[in-house]
């Protein structure tokens, strides 16, 4: 159980203390117990911020695996983020932290410092399940080998889960233009290359 004085803590403090945390290693049970109440928001946040860094091959699915175990809980209403042992029992490097979290800090900090809790009708039993539901299908995205395709899904998942610890529903709306554009320019993509297969196609037909 978290201590009270780590429950009253910002969203950017908590990810401050994670990015100074002294051990080389820091669980995911750790992750959830520092994240206390908002601990379904914070590990989506997380793993959303993970898949806009720039990561090697592969990086996005072995970060947007954990989203795709996370969302759906949001979809049936989960309070708080259920987890097999042996992903509990997995880790996060300190030092991936330390390069990454600095990096979003700051937007952060800006984002709480002008952000509140309104519109609160959008985190209603439907608001709630509709931002699972969002944050799942564009982890699908994130897990496949798209070249380029993670940074506009991640960045949505993570205004959606920052939104949703923030209760703020003026966030959720910006989270939500951000997963139109996501999509209408992960189509657009996928119509330029198949557009351009069948193009080369032709000149060996």
């Amino acid at each position: 159980m978290p201590d009270r004085s780590e429950t009253q803590k910002s969203l950017s403090d908590i990810l401050r203390d994670l990015a100074d945390h002294d051990e080389a290693q820091i669980s995911v049970a750790q992750l959830v117990d520092r994240f206390g109440g908002r601990a379904l928001g914070g590990l989506l946040l997380i793993f959303g911020l993970a898949c806009t860094l720039p990561l090697p091959p592969g990086g996005t699915t072995i970060f947007g695996l954990p989203l795709l175990l996370l969302a759906p809980q949001l979809v049936i209403g989960a309070r708080h983020p259920w987890l097999p042992a042996k992903v509990r029992r997995g880790s996060i490097a300190t030092d991936d932290l330390r390069k990454g979290l600095p990096r979003v800090l700051p937007w952060i900090r800006r984002v709480e410092a002008v952000s509140r809790p309104r519109l609160s009708f959008l985190f209603g039993a439907v608001g709630e399940r509709l931002i699972g539901l969002i944050c799942f299908l564009l982890a699908v995205v994130l897990i496949l080998p798209i070249p380029l395709g993670n940074i506009l899904p991640a960045a949505a998942v993570s205004i959606l889960s920052l939104a949703l610890v923030q209760r703020d529903g003026l966030l959720a709306l910006f989270g939500y233009a951000l997963t139109a554009v996501s999509v209408g320019v992960l189509v657009l993509a996928g119509s330029l290359l198949t557009r351009g297969f069948h193009q080369l196609l032709g000149l060996f037909s």
